[in-house]
């Protein structure tokens, strides 16, 4: 699970090899931690809903070491690292803005920075790079409008992003640094929305936030958290469908671009075809078990650590027909590739929002997009917890 790669050329992320959906069985982190690699789709969903697997335990002083380099995602006071009630109060002050309903009254000026984007890119030299004309911008533009952030500088927040969920590119001392200075962005962000409250994410956060007394490290992290999670997923499953359809899936462009239904659709399968990470950095979700549990057959003790394979459930021939899949066919069951139970992935609304009227917009004004890159040319954005291409060429 090394983040060292020289050794052998990277693949386009569709093409990587996956644990084959099996009873769990025994692994081990980059730390040397052992741990259990849970893939089977049913296997996937009863750890991820199972009260007996929990984060916060991750950092119980027992609890052994996850990461070689330290991320957001290893905050105790980050959301992620809550369970049970203090889990619920956190997630509450922010929940109501995520809910499919509030996501679809933002679906207007998601489709006007979309469309703005995209005016922008036409008007580009070909071939135009579409990561930076259109992938990297987009989350960022809108997470930021919804923050209130379209003041802050973006390669800041990039810049921040990439240090939050590193996974080797930096050092320790670089995460460190940069996190402290996130971090301090962060709480004067969230005393300004104090003293002046407005209509952004950022000001009804803290107003919950005080309402409920949760504690101001918590916000602090939660603002970070909701920022880098915010761009990264979409970036990166963007960049990576696209690589996916303009290489191997070449004859699907057109029906992208028949209406926003039939691309919503087409989003959900390809979260499921295309992964975000290889699992070299971390080998799925990770979770610990409180007290012993079957899964699938198998006991898997109190105190062990488990992987859990959302990219490997994902391809289960027990639930998805095998192959590529058909990507205008409504998923047979529930995706798993955002979570699932308490911790299910708090923006996976405004992700898929984001996906689909991408997708329906590029198709539709460029219905003749061509790659001009091959999988052998790509350069990889690597050593973080995903992985996505820095660049693509492309022409129409």
């Amino acid at each position: 699970m090394s983040t060292d790669s020289t050794s052998r050329p990277l693949c386009p992320m569709h093409r990587i090899d996956l644990p084959e959906p099996a009873p769990p069985r025994p692994a081990t982190l980059a730390t040397g931690t052992p741990a259990w690699l849970v893939t089977r789709y049913a296997d996937v969903r009863q750890v991820l809903m199972d009260p007996r697997f929990n984060r916060s335990s991750l950092h119980a002083e027992d609890a052994p070491p996850l990461l070689v380099v330290p991320n957001l995602l290893d905050d105790p006071n980050g959301l992620l690292n809550q369970d049970g009630e203090a889990h619920q109060r956190l997630r509450g002050t922010v929940q109501r803005a995520f809910t499919p309903r509030a996501i679809a009254r933002w679906r207007p000026w998601v489709a006007s920075v979309v469309g703005t984007l995209l005016d922008d890119f036409a008007a580009r030299d070909r071939p135009a790079d579409i990561i930076e004309g259109f992938t990297r911008p987009l989350p960022v533009s809108v997470i930021s409008r919804l923050m209130g952030l379209d003041h802050v500088d973006r390669e800041r927040i990039r810049h921040w992003a990439d240090h939050a969920l590193s996974g080797g590119a930096h050092t320790r001392e670089e995460v460190v640094a940069a996190m402290h200075e996130f971090g301090a962005f962060a709480a004067d962000l969230i005393a300004q929305r104090r003293e002046n409250p407005g209509d952004d994410l950022v000001s009804g956060l803290v107003s919950a936030g005080d309402g409920l007394d949760i504690d101001e490290r918590q916000l602090v992290t939660l603002v970070c958290g909701l920022v880098v999670a915010g761009h990264e997923t979409t970036m990166t499953a963007l960049g990576n469908i696209v690589v996916y359809l303009l290489t191997d899936r070449q004859e699907a462009w057109p029906g992208l671009a028949e209406d926003e239904e039939t691309a919503a659709v087409a989003a959900e399968q390809l979260l499921r075809a295309v992964p975000l990470s290889e699992g070299r950095v971390l080998p799925g979700l990770i979770r610990r078990a409180v007290e012993d549990t079957d899964v699938g057959g198998v006991t898997i003790p109190a105190g062990s650590v488990v992987a859990v394979q959302t990219n490997a459930a994902s391809r289960d021939p027990d639930v998805f027909p095998p192959g590529p899949p058909d990507l205008f066919t409504p998923l047979t069951a529930p995706g798993v590739i955002f979570g699932a139970g308490p911790h299910h992935c708090l923006g996976a609304w405004l992700a898929r929002l984001e996906l689909g009227l991408a997708l329906h917009r590029v198709a539709t004004r460029f219905p003749d997009l061509r790659a001009e890159f091959t999988p052998e040319t790509i350069e990889w954005r690597e050593g973080q917890m995903t992985r996505s291409p820095r660049r693509l060429p492309v022409s129409w």
